[in-house]
């Protein structure tokens, strides 16, 4: 037996990793349609298709040795026809496919808007709530003047004590002054 012969055990399982060859799940098949979808939509398509038609009319009425599809070209009305068969539903799959991520999209794009409104409507709050707080702190010229009004209402304070003091000495000038001493 070769060394690179694998023997399989019957009684245990084994990595079935095949692979297929045609995969016909939704995204697949949605992205082949997708891609044939593109394809039937661009110039370079119709060249293709007007170069064949052209071919096969002059294979048809040029050679008629080779004539296997007369005059009303019957034939290549059905090769059409069943293009238009097959193009019709893979195109309404690419849309479908289309829709859906576009409503994905959309469905992402309101959370984000309302995630961003939210974050915003929060924003406002706080900013209003340090506009408050600012609005309460004192600033450095409201402090300046109501520390120049202390002193001002300070010096007058003195100034009437000074005037009591003044008037109450000469209403009593004896018993501020006792006058010299003599020891």
């Amino acid at each position: 037996m070769p060394d690179n012969y694998k023997h399989v055990q019957l009684d245990q399982p084994t990595d079935a990793t095949r692979r297929k060859r045609f995969n016909l799940n939704g995204d697949s098949v949605g992205k082949t349609a997708e891609r044939i979808a593109r394809f039937l939509g661009t110039g370079q398509y119709l060249a293709y298709q007007t170069i064949f038609v052209i071919v096969w009319v002059a294979l048809n009425i040029g050679a008629f040795a080779w004539s296997w599809d007369p005059y009303p070209f019957i034939l290549l009305n059905l090769a059409f026809s069943t293009q238009a068969a097959y193009a019709a539903p893979l195109i309404l799959l690419a849309q479908n496919r289309q829709d859906d991520r576009d409503r994905v999209a959309l469905s992402e794009d309101r959370r984000r808007a309302a995630e961003t409104k939210a974050d915003t409507e929060f924003l406002a709050r706080e900013l209003a709530g340090v506009r408050i707080a600012v609005g309460e702190t004192v600033t450095r010229d409201y402090l300046r003047r109501e520390l120049e009004d202390l002193t001002e209402l300070i010096k007058r304070i003195e100034d009437k004590l000074e005037d009591r003091q003044y008037d109450e000495e000469l209403a009593h000038p004896a018993e501020d002054n006792p006058g010299p001493s003599h020891t």
